[in-house]
């Protein structure tokens, strides 16, 4: 296989030339990261030496990158952000007890966006719903999701499944909050349901149906498809464009470090979501903004709740999975824009046994639920059982004052269309 080796000058010159002499791929160049206790200049490594990592791969078109590298010059931060950059342009990555493989995505031949996320609750599925729904006004779209939960053959939603329909998937034992319902609930455009298991550090799902649901989507003649990951794992399509979704509420060691920087590095338009005031989520940006490719927007928003139905003037209890600084900017915007009376305001929707415990007390006429978790297998079912009304929220994306318009970044996103 044809190489590029990572190596340093806290190594001798005559050990590393021995190294890719001895080592099972041909070397055609190397890239000295730093390190100097070992360096006497004008070290030779039989290979030529590139500027770097990216100059490298651009003129060597190498098969791998080997990393004969080491502390201190490579630690665990330093070694994954070098990984990243090296999957960033679809090359694996190995060293003496690791290998790191770019996720495997297959080709797609309609007009398609991947939204991939940083992690878990960081508002991915709202940012997917926002985009199809700005787009489908003047396309036909469809979503292709993948969930944790998704059925074992991919299924094709074209309407809007009523709360009292999700209730009969939920007693017959299916995920009722599954992605793919959500935003056929909360968009209205034609989505197909699929499954995954498994994650890596790098976004490769274990399985998926993910190439049988984009068939499917096929068949349904759009105009694009717009593939909505799971969590932190991608979509296995090799889409044309790829909108990453980062959570302000998240570590920035962790929404911008370890293999986070690869999704960072291959993202199209970074939406940072839930840029909640004191919340130091500025920080957040910083090191997203340090780590993304120069070119790449990064636009700050909030999530809004929106209502299905008419709620003014009536007891409502809130059910979300909204960070616990968020929630009394959500009770002010469904009081003030709104009109609902709020008597109760929960984050708990990702865990049951707190809901459950939380929902003994709750009187309300409403119980507006955002289609998570378990908002139907638990709140509907309560809310149902004390003839009380279920209503949807969607969440409405909304850049903060001063950013970037939000939709005219995604408008710009899906240019290539045509």
């Amino acid at each position: 296989m044809r190489a590029v080796a990572i190596v340093d000058g806290e190594h001798y010159a005559a050990v590393v030339r021995h190294a890719l002499v001895e080592l099972p791929y041909d070397f055609a160049a190397a890239v000295l990261i730093g390190g100097q206790e070992k360096l006497r200049g004008g070290e030779e490594y039989g290979v030529p030496l590139a500027a770097d990592v990216e100059s490298a791969i651009a003129a060597y078109a190498p098969d791998v990158v080997v990393d004969l590298s080491d502390e201190p010059v490579l630690g665990p931060p330093e070694r994954l952000a070098l990984v990243s950059r090296v999957l960033a342009r679809g090359v694996p990555y190995v060293g003496a007890d690791f290998r790191f493989e770019p996720p495997e995505r297959a080709p797609f031949d309609l007009p398609s966006i991947a939204v991939v996320g940083t992690g878990k609750r960081v508002g991915k599925t709202a940012v997917t719903g926002h985009l199809a729904r700005l787009l489908s006004a003047d396309h036909d779209v469809v979503v292709v999701a993948m969930g944790r939960g998704g059925p074992p053959e991919p299924e094709v939603i074209r309407a809007p499944p009523t709360v009292e329909a999700l209730l009969d998937l939920s007693r017959a034992g299916r995920h009722a909050a599954s992605d793919h319902l959500e935003t056929a609930a909360l968009v209205g455009v034609p989505t197909v349901g699929c499954r995954r298991c498994g994650g890596g550090l790098a976004g490769a799902v274990a399985i998926s149906n993910v190439a049988e649901g984009a068939r499917v989507a096929v068949s349904l003649d759009p105009d694009l498809v717009v593939f909505d990951g799971s969590g932190a794992a991608f979509p296995p399509i090799d889409a044309d464009r790829t909108v990453v979704v980062a959570g302000a509420h998240q570590d920035p060691h962790v929404v911008a470090g370890y293999l986070n920087a690869f999704r960072l590095l291959v993202a199209d338009l970074i939406v940072l979501t839930m840029a909640e005031a004191g919340s130091e989520w500025e920080h957040v940006r910083q090191r997203v903004r340090a780590t993304a490719r120069r070119n790449v927007q990064v636009v700050a928003t909030r999530l809004h709740p929106r209502p299905l139905a008419n709620i003014r003037d009536r007891k409502v209890a809130y059910f979300s999975a909204a960070p616990a600084q968020a929630v009394a900017r959500l009770r002010d915007h469904l009081e003030n824009v709104f009109g609902a009376r709020v008597v109760h305001m929960s984050g708990n929707l990702a865990d049951r046994e707190a809901l459950r415990d939380e929902l003994e007390a709750v009187s309300a006429e409403v119980y507006l639920v955002e289609l998570k978790a378990a908002a139907i297998d638990v709140v509907a079912e309560a809310a149902f059982a004390r003839g009380a009304e279920v209503v949807l929220a969607a969440n409405d994306v909304v850049a903060l004052p001063g950013e970037p318009d939000l939709d005219e970044l995604l408008l710009g996103v899906a240019k290539f269309q045509g």
